[in-house]
């Protein structure tokens, strides 16, 4: 089993980041904070205004260590990569299941399936906070549209499109009661809608921002494996858009993003005042926010589950990989399926 590597996220503006020996060296003011060993490292992410020396660019790219270039407010800008890795053949397959409609829709419905049944899970699990409500409850009537959902995923040969449409009828379901999920300081942190770009709300902001992340995590895990992570199933291709790093995170949303999002907010890990509100009406988090969602995200990472298809214990902050290595096996027909991870 692959070992879960540090993930080095730097925060502070004005922040340079060296190579010294065969180690990451993190300097501000031109002193050394901090120093890693490269080998203990799987990806860098730097936030706002940080800075990078060429030999450690190609250091990392050497050493296969992804490093990542966001602005401060999660959006990703820029990456740095080595070689591409993998087998060519294996991408080759992936575009020829790309291009062909059975076979897309067939990984799409895999994908929409497990992101459903992830996200009616976290809704029962609220449900059991509020068993003294009829099922007339809308946490109940929202499970249920989502077991009919998964229903009509069941049935055969459904199109891309189809697929497409079922997904966005479970999110509205989903997202229609995620209000009720969050069980204090609702006076700062609500869901009337889910906004992206820019996000709308304090809460809105706070899952933006994780999506990022887990975006991000998605795309190394494809890189490693040898996948494209531009050539979707479900997302269509768009220049600059990482199609099937957004197919792969929609399954592990509502597990680790979700649910994440949720714990800060109702065990008041974050508060409102670590939110502001731009001239554009969007909202953003503090630094001091940020390094707290940072850190929590990390723990979360290193949270052991089984998975149900592997039957292996293993860190949540594996399953990108793991789910990008099924994939990867289905598409060179080792797997008469994509099995998407369901969290029980």
């Amino acid at each position: 089993m692959r070992h879960l590597l540090n993930t080095l996220f730097v925060t502070t503006e004005g922040a340079y980041l060296a190579k010294d020996g065969q180690c990451v060296a993190v300097r501000v003011e031109n002193q050394t904070r901090l120093r890693l060993p490269i080998h203990t490292v799987g990806q860098i992410v730097c936030y706002g205004r940080v800075s990078c020396s060429p030999p450690l660019m190609g250091f990392c790219g050497e050493k296969g260590v992804g490093l990542c270039f966001m602005s401060s407010s999660g959006r990703f800008l820029a990456s740095v990569q080595g070689p591409v890795r993998g087998n060519v053949l294996l991408r080759r397959q992936q575009y020829r299941w790309a291009d062909d409609d059975g076979g897309s829709a067939a990984i799409a419905a895999a994908v929409v399936a497990g992101k459903v049944a992830n996200a009616r899970t976290v809704l029962l699990l609220a449900r059991r906070d509020h068993i003294d409500q009829p099922d007339g409850h809308p946490l109940h009537l929202a499970a249920e549209r989502m077991a009919d959902a998964l229903r009509c995923l069941q049935q055969p040969g459904p199109t891309t499109d189809v697929v497409r449409g079922i997904e966005g009828d479970a999110a509205r379901a989903y997202f229609g009661v995620f209000d009720h999920l969050v069980t204090s300081q609702k006076q700062d942190f609500f869901m009337r809608e889910r906004s992206r770009r820019p996000p709308l709300d304090n809460l809105n902001a706070l899952l933006s921002f994780l999506y990022a992340l887990l975006v991000r995590e998605a795309t190394w895990a494809l890189e490693t494996v040898g996948l494209d992570p531009c050539v979707g199933f479900l997302h269509r291709d768009r220049p600059g858009r990482p199609s099937l790093a957004l197919d792969l995170m929609e399954e592990l949303r509502p597990v680790i993003a979700d649910r994440l999002a949720l714990s800060l907010v109702n065990r008041r890990q974050v508060a409102g005042d670590g939110f502001r509100r731009t001239e554009s009406g969007g909202v953003l988090m503090d630094d001091a926010t940020r390094k707290t969602v940072l850190v929590a995200w990390q723990k979360r990472k290193q949270e052991e589950i089984t998975h149900p298809f592997i039957n292996e214990k293993m860190p949540v902050g594996l399953l990108p990989v793991v789910q990008a290595q099924l994939l990867a096996r289905h598409l060179r027909g080792d797997l008469d399926g994509y099995p998407p991870f369901i969290w029980k």
